[in-house]
């Protein structure tokens, strides 16, 4: 009322400089000997020997850290925005969204630089790679649009785009179990972000909600036992799933208090 403005600093936007830690179960912090940059959608690969970032203080580039050799070294560098970074299930390629092209397309290069860039899909839809079918044949993508919905891209071509989960409401951050057997993802559809759960890849085959106070950006552990997600506060809850023939869960827990970054609508963790 008498002419004073009030602001909040922007030290949290996506330029802000970030470091990377692993944390434990009891929430106990080892640094990762990375450089300080704006590291935002971290994908460990599944040979657990590198982890591929988006680095927003430059272009937009996709950066790679190697844990052994403890270096940082760039994989994209096209003057267009590239992010989210999905791994192929032998480690060996990259599939990546990139505005190169005008829109957001997907393609894909192999991980250690050589080789040309394959553009995969030529849209003008936003398109983003969430997850990849465990035989590494498909890539299921989130098609933003007024709704954004789950789709399913075959690897080969045609590549055209087939509706995974198609509904009224919108559909995010899909992640398959290892194995196959489940596709967790978040929606909407109750007012809310919760995490649901669906057989796989017969997703009509039933559907349970998995958080019930709110989630995002579901994560199965490796060996498919747990499944993990961000809370509204920014802990870290998951549910342990019981052997059988249909989904069955534990009540949710809390696995880490602390305050999770959320990169857009992408995971932050990993």
């Amino acid at each position: 009322a008498n002419g004073t403005m009030v602001y909040v600093p922007g030290r949290g936007g996506s330029g802000a400089a970030r470091s990377l830690v692993w944390v434990d179960r009891m929430g106990r912090e080892e640094q990762v000997p990375t450089p300080l940059r704006a590291y935002s959608f971290p994908r460990i690969s599944p040979d657990g020997t590198r982890v591929a970032l988006v680095v927003m203080d430059q272009e937009q580039d996709i950066w790679i850290w190697d844990f052994a050799r403890e270096r940082l070294t760039r994989f994209t560098f096209d003057p267009g925005a590239d992010q989210y970074p999905l791994w192929s299930p032998d480690s060996r390629r990259l599939i990546f969204a990139s505005a190169r092209v005008g829109g957001s397309n997907l393609f894909w290069q192999a991980a250690d630089g050589t080789g040309a860039v394959e553009q995969l899909t030529d849209r003008p839809t936003l398109r983003l790679p969430v997850a990849m079918t465990p035989d590494g044949n498909r890539i299921i993508i989130r098609e933003v649009g007024q709704q954004d919905d789950l789709m399913l891209v075959p690897l080969q071509p045609p590549r055209r785009p087939q509706p995974l989960v198609q509904t009224m409401s919108g559909e995010r951050n899909a992640e398959i179990a290892p194995g196959g057997r489940w596709l967790a993802y978040e929606s909407n559809e109750s007012g809310r972000e919760e995490i649901y759960v669906r057989p796989s890849p017969d997703v009509s085959g039933g559907r349970w909600q998995v958080s019930t106070g709110g989630g995002r950006m579901p994560l199965w552990s490796r060996n498919g036992q747990e499944l993990f997600y961000g809370s509204p506060d920014g802990a870290l809850m998951g549910v342990r799933i019981e052997p059988g023939p249909a989904w069955r869960s534990s009540t949710s827990a809390r696995i880490l208090q602390g305050q999770i970054a959320y990169s857009g609508f992408g995971r932050a963790f990993d």
